[in-house]
Parts: C-alpha cells; sequence; structure tokens
C-alpha cells in the first residue's frame, strides 16, 4: 500500500501536455498537486555555523544511477519534505509534514584534484550590463546572497535558492545566521567627488543593496542526506526577506517533461565567481533529466549556484506567454560513464511535491496551491 501510495504521489498526472496541431504552443500543463500541510513542530538545538560556504556541489551518482535507485517510500517522502526553519535569532525547528491527495484534483567531493572550469567548448555566456537591462525583468529577479550564491525572486518577500549555499547537509554555513540578499542598483552620482567623466557611452556603475533575512527553510532530503545519494535531490532552499523587496518576481511551476520544453532548451542567470559583479545569463539544452534532476551543459562557474532555471511557454487559461522556473541551478556533477569521465551541470527540478511544499512555504495557505 505504501509503495503504491508512492508511486500516486510521485507521478502527479499533467494533462494538456501533447501538441494537437501544427500550429501548437509550448504549453504549460495542468498538473493536480498534492497538499503538504505542517503536523507538528520541534524546537532544535541552535547550530553552531561552523560550516564552510560552498559554490558548487559535486557528486559521482549521474543519470544512470539516480534511475536506478529504489523509489522512496511514502513514509521516507514524508521525511524528505519535512524541514528545517533557521530564524535570524539563530532558533531552530524542525516540522514533520503530511501529504495528501485531494480526490476533486483542482556533499562536496574531498582529496580528488580537478578542474573547477565548467565551460563546455565556446564560452556561451552573456554579461548583462546597464540598468536598462539589470532592472528589468527577467534579469531583475536575479539576486546575490551574502555566502556567494545567487538566488531568484519569486514572492514579494522570498527567495528561491540551493540548499548548500546555507547547508553543507550536517551543518550551517558561517554567515548563514546574518544571511543578506543583494539587489543590484545604480550608484548615486556623487558630484562632489569631482568627477568629469559624463560619456554615456559607458556602463553605469552598479552597487548591491543588501536586505536581512528573517528566516531560511531547507528540506530535511537535504540534511539527512549528501551530494552522492538522494540528497542531491533536495539541494533547494527558500529565504524570507525581513522586507518587501519590491520587484517584480518569477512564479515557481512544476517542471514538464525535457521533450516538452521550448526546443529542449533552458535558461539562467548567475553571479558567476570569475566575472564579480556581474550578471551572467546563459541558455542550452537538457542533455538527460531524472524525475528531480535535470542533466545539462550550460556554461557556468561556481556561484551561479542557487539560479532560478526557467522557461518561457504558453498560459492558456490566461491566453499569454509566461516565464516561471522550473527548477533550481544546483552544480557542477563528473560522472564516471563506464571509465570514461563525463561532467554536467545538475539543476533539481521543481515536482508536483516540491512545488506544494515551496508554494505552501511562500503562502501559507494549501488552497493557493492547487495549481503548479
Amino acid at each position: 500500500m505504501a509503495a503504491l501510495s508512492t508511486l500516486i504521489l510521485l507521478l502527479c498526472a499533467a494533462k494538456d501536455v501533447l501538441p494537437s496541431s501544427p500550429h501548437w504552443k509550448p504549453t504549460w500543463p495542468s498538473y493536480r498537486v498534492p497538499v503538504i500541510l505542517p503536523q507538528s513542530t520541534l524546537n532544535l538545538d541552535k547550530p553552531q555555523f561552523d560550516a564552510e560556504a560552498r559554490l558548487e556541489v559535486v557528486s559521482p551518482c549521474g543519470p544512470a544511477c539516480h534511475k536506478s535507485s529504489p523509489l522512496p517510500t511514502y513514509e521516507e517522502v514524508k521525511n524528505y519534505l519535512s524541514y528545517e526553519t533557521l530564524y535570524a535569532n539563530g532558533s531552530l525547528t524542525e516540522t514533520e509534514v503530511g501529504i495528501y491527495i485531494l480526490s476533486n484534483g483542482g556533499e562536496g567531493s574531498r582529496g580528488r584534484s580537478r578542474t573547477k572550469r565548467q565551460i563546455y567548448g565556446y564560452d556561451s555566456r552573456f554579461s548583462i550590463f546597464g540598468k536598462d537591462f539589470l532592472l528589468n525583468y527577467p534579469f531583475s529577479t536575479s539576486v546575490k546572497l551574502s555566502t556567494g550564491c545567487t538566488g531568484t525572486l519569486v514572492a514579494e518577500k522570498h527567495v528561491l535558492t540551493a540548499a548548500h549555499c546555507i547547508h553543507d547537509g550536517k551543518s550551517y554555513v558561517k554567515g548563514a545566521q546574518k544571511l543578506r540578499v543583494g539587489f543590484l542598483k545604480p550608484k548615486q552620482k556623487d558630484g562632489s567627488k569631482g568627477s568629469n567623466i559624463t560619456s554615456s557611452a559607458m556602463p553605469e556603475k552598479m552597487k548591491f543593496q543588501w536586505i536581512r533575512v528573517k528566516r531560511t527553510h531547507v528540506p530535511k532530503g537535504w540534511i539527512k542526506g549528501n551530494a552522492n545519494d538522494i540528497g542531491m535531490d533536495y539541494d533547494y532552499a527558500l529565504l524570507e526577506l525581513k522586507k518587501p523587496h519590491k520587484r517584480k518576481f518569477m512564479k515557481i511551476g512544476v517542471s514538464p517533461p525535457a521533450r516538452h520544453l521550448p526546443g529542449g532548451r533552458i535558461h539562467f542567470s548567475g553571479y558567476d565567481n570569475d566575472r564579480p559583479g556581474n550578471l551572467v545569463y546563459r541558455f542550452c539544452d537538457v542533455k538527460d533529466e531524472t524525475y528531480d534532476l535535470l542533466y545539462q551543459q550550460c556554461d557556468a562557474q561556481p556561484g551561479a549556484s542557487g539560479s532560478g532555471v526557467y522557461v518561457r511557454m504558453w498560459k492558456r487559461q490566461n491566453h499569454k506567454w509566461e516565464r516561471k522556473i522550473i527548477g533550481i541551478f544546483s552544480g557542477h556533477q563528473w560522472v564516471d560513464m563506464n571509465g570514461t569521465p563525463q561532467d554536467f551541470n545538475v539543476a533539481v527540478r521543481i515536482t508536483p511535491l516540491k512545488y506544494a511544499q515551496i508554494c505552501y512555504w511562500i503562502k501559507g495557505n494549501y488552497l493557493d496551491c492547487r495549481e503548479g
């Protein structure tokens, strides 16, 4: 019975995803999203904040390894989706959850030297310059974490990022208690400095304005696991800011199968550490996928971890094109393919279960989280 329940949960059906005419548009599918509700909350000891922040996750378990892993039981899924909440004052809680189907539907590598390079052939990344681009959607939804990663605005006060940016799977990283989120803004022109550089051809100088984080949510699937097993499937976290950011944000959505993505392609922007102070945009084809992960070879460097992976598809109900975040860029992965090393960059997919969880973290009401 437990196995059957798990299959029902994991394989939540999608409707209206196949092309029906030569003029078919890539359309956002309609998913029957499960409900995830808190059951009990327990106070935990304050964490030590002693882990070193890592800007990428490395795992030798590739697509075939993940595909061959046994499906988790219903109780295991509930445990993975239970979560820790860290508050700005250092207090910590653990929340157990229940998962319901409504019938009416509506860790880094150690001791191994390897290259840090994550560029595949010609570097296809684009640095975004000028406030006309940086301050406009969708680039304006990308923000920088004080731990060095990237995040994406997904609500008036919420930022989606990778769990490893604030927790290494065993402990919270240094700086997580005083975590801040940085927003790129133009520097104020200061005439008192005596600057005589007035050429409009020069790109406008930008700076980060920082907002403190009020609390963070990290799924236990990440905390209990590590980058070599199930943990990588749960490398995501949600941050709640102390005050609204007042920018347009990007909604989250359930990740469609790769074959239904427009051109089989994904997009994301992040603060790669080899281009300090620049927002870097890229897009590429998805090479492989599992239920929880997307494997691609988008050019990226550490620092881009936590970027929201998005696509633009047709929203039938609203009769318009809409971008949604369908995953979180996790980082680099070396895979032993029959004795031959192969590398991918990996993104965590937003599955129906993860959508239900993240949406509830944002809205606090499951009724607002029924459509993925």
